[in-house]
């Protein structure tokens, strides 16, 4: 009875120190403020931002093609012979200027032959002399013979002269009047026989002139088939002459590219013509109508050569695989342009790229080329909402877009990538500088 006396005891004594608890808890709990609630607002989706500028841009078209000299000049043997002399520079490669003898062929025969023709010619010419003194004398006789059958058939009228007489003299005056048509006809046929004669004299000087064969032009030398002794016969091919003075460049440009220039660009004036464009002048027009301005360039690994090209002409086919078409330009005097270690010449079978650019158009607003989504860019209201706005690109060039309609200067584009892109969702533009500045500089490309 006492233990159970004793835990009883103990179980009150807990109790006070629990109470006094939580009556504290109870106060502190009384004294406090209830916890604010917290209202769940719009949250704003941060994205990249520009604002469209409008700029003069300059369209271009690109392409590759290899590198030609203008002219190419076979030297062909026009006549036949043994090669008695040639220039000690006439290799593969070398550079030879206009006028410089580079290959003589044995000239022994020609000479003769001309040393023939002239010796005929002038043979001819003595013959003349002579046959024109002869035809002088000739008609002497002829008229002395006439007079002298008059003189006896007058006298044969008389009695005086015998029938034998004048028939005599008759025979003599046809003999004399024969002799000198002869000569006159002789006289007649010269002039045929001196244009004969004349005809292989000039033929004989002009294969003559053909052993020795110069260069026509500054050119460089290619494709060497011949040496010195060697026998050579009409119509062989020696070696080649490369201009050095132009070259041409066949780029193939695709189609869509070729479009970006003429976009725009003035319906040409026929109040001056027939109301018809002229074919034969249809490159002129082409080039002053869309002012092309080609740039030729060489990758040479860490650094990128440029000329200043000429167009010349477009190609007279559509590749109907890649969908391309050849465009020629030319660079002249590439060897004066030469910077050592920075711009070589330009030479035969280098690949280059070639850049046609046009007049500038504009002011045209251009955005980046991923900006277009499915024929429509995301704009940022002037509430700072999410806005999708069908427009019509005009031409796509390089990493950019140039805008025909639909979008305006100034707009804000959304460059970010929305997943997923909600109209009318609330946005944190944020301007992307660099960028803008990129596309403002495409107005001052060259």
């Amino acid at each position: 009875m006492s233990a159970e006396r004793h835990d009883r005891k103990h179980r009150w004594l807990i109790l006070p120190p629990i109470a006094i608890g939580v009556g504290i808890l109870v106060w502190m709990a009384q004294g406090r403020e209830p916890p604010a609630q917290a209202e769940q607002g719009e949250i704003a989706r941060p994205v990249r931002v520009i604002e469209a500028p409008a700029v003069e841009l300059v369209p271009t078209a690109e392409g590759y093609g290899p590198v030609r000299p203008a002219r190419v000049w076979k030297a062909v043997a026009q006549v036949a012979g043994r090669i008695i002399e040639i220039h000690p520079r006439l290799r593969d490669g070398e550079i030879l200027a206009a006028g410089t003898e580079l290959v003589r062929i044995d000239p022994i025969d020609y000479e003769l032959a001309l040393a023939q023709a002239q010796a005929e010619l002038a043979e001819l010419r003595v013959q003349e002399q002579n046959t024109r003194a002869s035809l002088e004398i000739e008609e002497r006789n002829r008229e002395l013979a006439n007079q002298e059958l008059e003189r006896l058939r007058k006298l044969a009228g008389k009695g005086t002269a015998s029938a034998s007489d004048v028939d005599q003299a008759e025979r003599t005056a046809l003999t004399s009047n024969s002799a000198a048509q002869n000569l006159r006809n002789t006289l007649t046929l010269i002039p045929t026989q001196r244009q004969v004669l004349e005809t292989q004299v000039a033929r004989a000087e002009r294969d003559l002139g053909r052993t020795r064969i110069l260069a026509p032009f500054d050119l460089r030398v290619a494709n060497l088939a011949v040496e010195a002794d060697q026998y050579v016969g009409v119509g062989q091919t020696l070696f080649e002459g490369d201009s050095v003075d132009r070259v041409e460049i066949d780029v193939q440009v695709p189609l869509y590219s070729l479009r970006r220039l003429f976009i725009g660009m003035p319906t040409p004036d026929l109040s001056q013509t027939s109301g018809q464009l002229d074919p034969t002048r249809l490159n002129e027009l082409l080039s002053k109508l869309v002012g092309l301005d080609p740039l030729v360039r060489l990758d040479l690994g860490n650094s990128v050569a440029e000329w200043q090209a000429e167009f010349v002409r477009m190609d007279d086919q559509v590749d109907p695989q890649t969908r391309t078409m050849g465009v020629v330009v030319a660079v002249d005097r590439s060897f004066d342009k030469v910077i050592p270690g920075e711009r070589p010449p330009l030479s035969k079978g280098m690949f280059v790229q070639v850049l046609l650019r046009g007049r500038a158009q504009g002011p045209r607003v251009v955005v980046p080329r991923n900006a277009v989504r499915d024929g429509a860019v995301y704009l940022v209201d002037a509430e700072q909402r999410l806005r999708r706005q069908p427009v019509e690109v005009l031409f796509n060039q390089g990493d950019y877009s140039v805008i025909g309609a639909g979008l305006t200067a100034g707009q804000q584009v959304v460059l970010s990538d929305l997943v997923p892109a909600v109209d009318g969702m609330l946005l944190d533009p944020q301007p992307d500088l660099e960028l803008a500045a990129e596309l403002q500089a495409l107005g001052d490309a060259p």
